[in-house]
């Protein structure tokens, strides 16, 4: 395994400690890429040549249209006044702030295909409700966080479960797709995290479980001052889309407008899911925004002025597609310095059958965190977590094996849950219209109680059952 050593964990640390000490992330992440360039010895120039490397992926070019595709329907949204009729019905119900958080919760369970999308609508849709009902910006972001991986790591008809079943395939006794999803399906229950984390959420908003550390003091501020952002914060979505209004005289139709290309967006993605075998969410969204462009200029919006919303949605998503960048930046260069190899190097001397799921739980974990990568964290983990259970049980199926698997699924979305650098936090932040750096803050201490419990579960289940 190939590694700088120390070295290769310098970018990220320095990314996640001046992130918390500056409060802005893109400088933050921006300094980190210039430092680690200059660590790996890539010179002065190592900078421009990271970025043009880490950007110009498939990947990167996914999540970047997606993201704009998202702006561009919420600012139809708003103009079009759908968001703000669908709004207004809630409203008219005058939902409590336990309603509110809880309809949040319900909600964000619901749109579990896409890890990337969920946290986008939930925060856009529910943002003016949550204000009205007093709930702040940053227990938005947790609720829409903590309902999109979490959510979508445990559904075997996502693009997480195809990616993980894929991983795991032609590994001992995983000879096919059949014996791949069968293990998915039987980690289920061991996947303690995303379980805890979803959970959670519930028992807070709620009120079983109290508010504590962060977040109790940014609802104090929001339930007692009104202000469901902190003085001095800088929300991660462009004004274009928080201070946008609908087209004068325009009607307010909530299911065409709304509904339906929501349902749009959910059926060709499930759809091409089941017939392809590979949800397609972003061409899902570019059909939604062209048949809306269509449509608002048929409800009576003038071209010019679908045009103008079209361009205020990209602006709106800019904050947000800068600071994937950055992180994006940030992973390719901790992955050509071996940063997670270095990681997995420090555990090699102490793994034993009975503590294997802990230690591969704790490994992925600090990976995802250190990387803000969850399926990077999978596809580096998976291939050295099975083969090294599988050499305890002779290549035999055992509970070993299945929660190995859980582990290394559950590691990789709490590291990437409690990143700032993952793009998932970002989105987060973005859709809820938070500080990112205030998200991820009030984020984290409701992250660890999750997984310490899952960390512990993992070691009960070595102790008592392997």
């Amino acid at each position: 395994m190939e590694t700088m050593g120390f070295i290769s964990v310098i970018p990220a640390i320095l990314a996640i400690v001046l992130s918390f000490i500056t409060r802005n992330t893109v400088v933050s992440l921006a300094v980190a890429c210039i430092v680690g360039t200059l660590c790996a010895g890539q010179g002065i120039f190592g900078f421009p040549t990271l970025l043009q490397n880490s950007l110009g992926t498939t990947s990167f070019s996914w999540v970047m249209l997606l993201n704009t595709f998202i702006g561009i329907l919420v600012a139809y949204f708003q103009k079009t006044g759908a968001i703000q009729g669908f709004s207004q019905k809630v409203h008219e119900k005058n939902l409590s702030r336990k309603g509110a958080q809880l309809m949040a919760w319900i909600l964000g369970i619901f749109i579990y295909f896409s890890d990337s999308f969920s946290p986008l609508f939930v925060g856009s849709v529910m943002r003016s409700i949550t204000d009205k009902a007093k709930v702040s910006r940053e227990k938005l972001a947790y609720i829409a966080d903590s309902t999109s991986a979490p959510v979508s790591v445990l559904m075997p008809i996502t693009g997480w479960a195809a990616y993980l079943m894929g991983l795991a395939l032609g590994v001992g006794c995983i000879e096919t797709t059949e014996d791949a999803a069968s293990l998915f399906l039987h980690a289920i229950p061991f996947n303690f995290y995303p379980i805890f984390a979803v959970l959670f959420v519930g028992l807070i908003a709620t009120g079983i479980v109290k508010d504590f550390g962060p977040m109790k003091k940014a609802e104090k501020r929001a339930v007692e001052e009104g202000k469901v952002i902190r003085d001095g914060a800088t929300p991660l979505i462009g004004k274009e889309l928080t201070e946008m209004q609908p087209y004068p005289g325009i009607r307010q139709r909530v299911f065409l407008n709304f509904i339906l290309p929501v349902l749009v967006i959910i059926s060709i993605a499930l759809g091409t899911y089941i017939a392809f075998d590979s949800a397609k969410t972003m061409e899902a969204f570019l059909f939604v925004v062209i048949i809306m462009t269509i449509s608002m200029m048929i409800q009576g919006i003038p071209f010019k002025e679908v045009m103008n919303t079209l361009t205020d949605g990209v602006k709106g998503a800019i904050p947000a597609v800068m600071l994937l960048a950055l992180a994006y930046a940030v992973n390719e260069l901790s992955s050509e310095m071996g940063t997670a190899n270095y990681i997995i190097s420090l555990t090699e001397n102490f793994l034993t059958p009975h503590m294997l799921p802990a230690i591969i739980f704790l490994v992925a974990s600090i990976m995802a965190f250190a990387t803000g990568s969850s399926w990077g964290t999978f596809a580096i983990c998976m291939p050295i977590a099975l083969p090294l259970a599988f050499s305890f049980t002779d290549n035999q199926m055992s509970l070993l094996i299945v929660a190995s698997f859980a582990a290394v699924a559950g590691g990789g979305v709490f590291g990437d849950h409690c990143s700032p650098l993952s793009d998932t936090t970002v989105l987060s932040s973005t859709g809820a219209a938070s500080d990112h750096i205030d998200h991820v803050k009030t984020q984290l201490p409701y992250a660890l109680v999750c997984g310490g419990l899952a960390l512990a579960a993992y070691f009960i289940i070595g102790i008592l059952f392997i």
